[in-house]
């Protein structure tokens, strides 16, 4: 099997990529290692930034996003028993952020590659990346038990942090930086209404909270639970009852409840891979980087990567440079390197560290109190928010 790109991985980044490359005229073969159904079902990020909205769009995947989709134009941060709205137009100029799930996305993606695009093979498991030094890097795979061969001009990555294509990074080349959270998120999806129309960021001397959602019936929410908490030693009222303490206000606000039909703990870590390419071979997505998901950015990040690339490819064909091409890592990087900033602050803004302090206690609402009171450091969480350039 011969292609110009090869992709691994059917997540959103994956995917995108396969529908940019083809409103641009290049083949791309996606191999998927998973199932149609686990791929539309794999619960993951929710929040779409301005850019990540604007690229659907651009490619023919936002009509299904913007009917169902839900515009938020702020979120509340919660201390102290008190409520702030960070207002994103009036800071941004204009920016809003997208609720629409990632299993959504890759919903309407995969529809739009089926009718249209290249081959997409599910159930095609990625066993190497080959030959990424050469001008011909190869995947080998294996597909309804028939090992095979996909040859490419490039192969692109996005199999994910358990994936096959980092490890073709030759270890001497390769440099990893990470950090790992002694604590959790406990998640929820409850059939209720969300009990605000914006999403609720609450630190609390017990933990931090979050309240989201998936649509106007169904409610998603996170309590901070230490990093080994089993989600079943928890009961729903046990839940609901932490939730309500964590999100409690000094004036009427109630948190409605619901039944909760899924429970889970997501850990909490921050990595980077450098570099992000090697020779014909381009990471993206969380094959290269993860996220704490406080600063709802794993996904974004993801689209930015593949976006990188689409734009460097382009611009070979066009112009016959690998310029772009050659600084795809560095230009990725850049942008990688403030979300991980940005992700690592709001982690440490609203979570509590199983020892701290009363001091820290103290820094930590003064933090808060900072943001509400100072249009400059608003400016800048929303900014940051929103979501940094691409590119």
């Amino acid at each position: 099997m011969r292609t110009t790109v090869g992709i691994i991985g059917a997540g959103p980044a994956g995917l995108l990529l396969a529908r940019l490359l083809h409103n641009a005229g290049v083949d791309s073969v996606v191999l998927e290692s998973r199932d149609r159904a686990y791929v539309e079902r794999r619960q993951r990020a929710g929040i779409l930034e301005q850019g990540t909205v604007d690229v659907l769009r651009a490619a023919g995947a936002g009509e299904r996003m913007d009917r169902e989709g839900l515009r938020h134009d702020g979120i509340e941060l919660r201390f102290d028993r008190r409520r702030h709205r960070v207002d994103f137009p009036a800071l941004t100029g204009g920016k809003s952020v997208m609720v629409y799930a990632q299993t959504e996305v890759c919903k309407d993606l995969i529809a739009l590659q089926l009718e249209d695009g290249g081959p997409l093979l599910f159930e095609a498991e990625a066993l190497a990346v080959e030959g990424a030094e050469t001008d011909r890097p190869r995947v080998r795979f294996r597909h309804e038990g028939v090992e095979d061969v996909l040859e490419c001009d490039y192969v692109v990555g996005c199999d994910g942090f358990w994936g096959v294509a980092r490890k073709a990074v030759p270890a001497g080349l390769s440099q990893t930086f990470e950090r790992t959270y002694p604590f959790g998120w406990l998640g929820i999806l409850a059939d209720v209404a969300p009990s605000h129309d914006e999403l609720v960021y609450a630190r609390h001397d017990r933990g931090f909270a979050l309240l989201s959602m998936r649509s106007p019936s169904v409610s998603r929410l996170y309590l901070q639970v230490p990093a080994d908490t089993d989600a079943e030693s928890w009961s729903d009222e046990e839940i609901w009852a932490e939730l309500e303490r964590r999100f409690e206000t000094d004036d009427d606000w109630v948190l409605h409840r619901g039944p909760i039909t899924q429970k889970s703990v997501t850990p909490m870590r921050s990595y980077v891979h450098e570099p992000m390419r090697h020779g014909r071979l381009f990471l993206a997505g969380d094959a290269a980087h993860i996220v704490p998901p406080t600063g709802a950015k794993g996904l974004n990040l993801a689209v930015g990567d593949v976006v990188t690339f689409a734009r460097a490819l382009a611009h070979r064909r066009e112009t016959g440079s690998d310029d772009l091409l050659d600084a795809y890592s560095a230009t990725c990087l850049r942008r990688v390197w403030q979300a991980e900033r940005f992700s690592y602050d709001m982690t440490t803004l609203l979570h509590r560290a199983p020892d701290a302090t009363p001091f820290e206690d103290r820094l930590q609402v003064a933090r808060l109190d900072r943001i509400a009171s100072s249009r400059a450091a608003e400016t800048d969480l929303a900014g940051a928010y929103t979501g940094f350039p691409i590119g």
